[in-house]
């Protein structure tokens, strides 16, 4: 029998102060939780959110809109012991997916004096950069809708541009820009995106130049995407909430501190306000996201279906523990205080919560946008300084060979990957070593740098050999064997 701990919303009213993009299940688990607990303590707050979804999900902000913005989050620290909080925070649901009225008005809440904060979770292809360059993709489709009708945005750097115009026009100060997705340099990638829509040297470019703050942050909370299963085990808790999500209770957000119109007092609630987010952010990409993408990749190759069913595979938990102490923490520069062998035993406890039943497919979702922060700037690092990278290797040989071929014993399946068609593409016209220099020849995911090393190119199809030869779990016991 569970033991579950609940937390209602105090009696509280908040106006909106903070808008937010990407109305998912992170945000909701993470973001939202953090504001309702400051909002719990103190009662009236400024810092209500206005919470919209882009392009996905309509049906999400009408249940939100028929429960007046009111959800539950269900924090399980096992299957024992549960946390459910109601959340009250988000005052305003909106979709601007279709354009027109939602749209505008989501801009004009962008625009209103009251908003002072803007935070996006609208995952990495949501930013519109090239993975492995970081510029703009001038040649995407929604790109080109906003240079030719940027008063009728369709992306996420686009409608804070058009909102902040809109500011400028009117002589409002700027809003901060808080980017919540798992880039490097989050903020400053976020500036980017948003001054490479901008006219250079125009008058707004020089304005949100001198005046628009993008701070970096790091987020950590597991978050899987809520399905019957999950439900099913909130219908146990008596919650009946269509609008739930389920989380870990494990929660970490590190922000750099720098809020030219205010914010709330985050560090009340355990938020870490620093000067310097880089360590921390890159810290998770590579330990944690890092292992993330592992065990998608090669435990779905493997026979898995979920994090707790890859971890829980002695051999793969033995790679796991590898990959953090020999080819990600050695690329780290952390405080002195921070204990890296430490979060990487914190990590394994943590994707042994089976409770969470985080599906390796979500994870594998996107993999041309996350290898490069996750495993390829670390491999750079790597083999500058003269080490290996065979756990990465093998990870992106797992990768190639998920996105080409189907998983063993079953049928084919679809790659959600922004690049799918170019991946068919290339498993209709190459196979073996051919296919995976094809695959190393994606400028889009591949820097050239790393990319036209030998040394790079010869442990990735050195792990692709073995692979086709011994198949995943009969290669995870060889390794583990002489490791």
């Amino acid at each position: 029998m569970s033991v579950v701990q609940r937390v209602p919303s105090a009696p509280t009213a908040a106006e909106i102060g903070i808008v937010h993009l990407g109305l998912g299940a992170f945000h909701r688990a993470h973001q939202a939780v953090y504001l309702q607990r400051n909002l719990n303590r103190h009662g009236e707050s400024q810092w209500g959110v206005c919470s919209a979804n882009l392009r996905s999900n309509r049906a999400l902000v009408e249940q939100l809109r028929a429960q007046q913005c009111r959800y539950a989050v269900a924090e399980y620290r096992d299957r024992e012991q549960v946390t459910l909080r109601e959340i009250t925070v988000v005052r305003e649901a909106l979709y601007a997916g279709d354009g027109g009225d939602e749209l505008e008005l989501l801009l004009q809440r962008m625009a209103d004096p009251r908003t002072r904060i803007v935070t996006l979770t609208v995952t990495e292809k949501g930013y519109c950069l090239s993975p492995a360059t970081g510029q703009l993709r001038l040649q995407d489709p929604a790109i080109i809708h906003d240079l030719a009708h940027p008063q009728t945005p369709r992306t996420a750097p686009g409608i804070v541009l058009e909102a902040l115009r809109r500011r400028h026009v009117a002589g409002i100060p700027a809003f901060t820009v808080l980017c919540c997705d798992n880039m490097p340099d989050n903020g400053q990638r976020t500036r980017q995106a948003v001054m490479g829509l901008t006219v250079k040297g125009s008058e707004l470019a020089q304005w949100i130049e001198q005046h628009v703050a993008f701070p970096g942050c790091m987020v950590d909370r597991i978050v899987p995407a809520m399905d019957a299963q999950a439900f099913s085990g909130l219908e146990q808790l008596g919650c009946q909430d269509p609008a739930a999500v389920v989380c870990e209770s494990f929660s970490q957000w590190v922000i750099e501190d720098h809020f030219p119109q205010g914010r709330p007092d985050w560090e009340v609630e355990g938020v870490q306000m620093v000067t310097d987010v880089r360590p921390f952010e890159t810290m998770k990409l590579r330990m944690l996201n890092g292992s993330h993408s592992l065990l998608a990749y090669i435990g779905l190759l493997a026979g898995h279906e979920t994090v707790f069913e890859a971890i829980s595979d002695p051999h793969l938990l033995r790679f796991i523990q590898r990959y953090m102490a020999q080819e990600a923490a050695p690329t780290l520069d952390m405080p002195p205080q921070i204990d890296v062998s430490g979060y990487g035993r914190d990590l394994c406890a943590r994707f042994a919560n089976d409770s969470l039943q985080h599906r390796l497919r979500q994870i594998a979702m996107d993999g041309s946008q996350k290898l490069p922060q996750r495993w390829l700037q670390g491999a750079q690092e790597l083999l500058d300084a003269g080490h290996g990278m065979d756990c990465i290797a093998l990870g992106i040989a797992a990768w190639i060979r998920y996105c080409t071929q189907p998983l063993p014993g079953r049928d084919a399946h679809v790659v959600d990957d922004p690049l799918s068609a170019t991946f068919a593409d290339l498993a209709g016209r190459f196979d073996g070593a051919q296919r995976v220099d094809a695959f190393l020849d994606l400028e889009q995911v591949f820097p050239v740098v790393l990319s036209a090393r030998a040394d790079f190119r010869d442990a990735v199809q050195g792990a692709y050999r073995a692979l086709e030869r011994n198949g995943m779990a009969s290669h995870l016991k060889t390794l583990a064997a002489h490791n």
